[in-house]
């Protein structure tokens, strides 16, 4: 089991086409926050895609921030 939850409701890939996933998931166990481009080392967003992202990080940051105050890993 790992101990990253990702956002669900991210599904951003790269705008040129070729497959390249942005990945944003929290810690359950400490709080700290995942960005991850899988397959390669950067990726192309169109605008609306980069404002999920951004998007998406704001939510992971503030779930991040309620598991680091509780100090516990919360029920998933």
């Amino acid at each position: 089991m790992s101990a990253y939850s990702s956002d669900p409701d991210l599904k951003v890939t790269d705008a040129t086409g070729n497959g390249v996933e942005v990945d944003v998931a929290t810690n359950l166990l400490n709080g700290t926050v995942r960005l991850s481009v899988l397959w390669t080392q950067e990726i192309h967003l169109h605008p609306d895609d980069a404002e999920r992202v951004a998007q998406s990080l704001l939510r992971a940051a503030e779930h991040g921030r309620h598991i680091a105050e509780a100090g516990e890993c919360p029920t998933v």
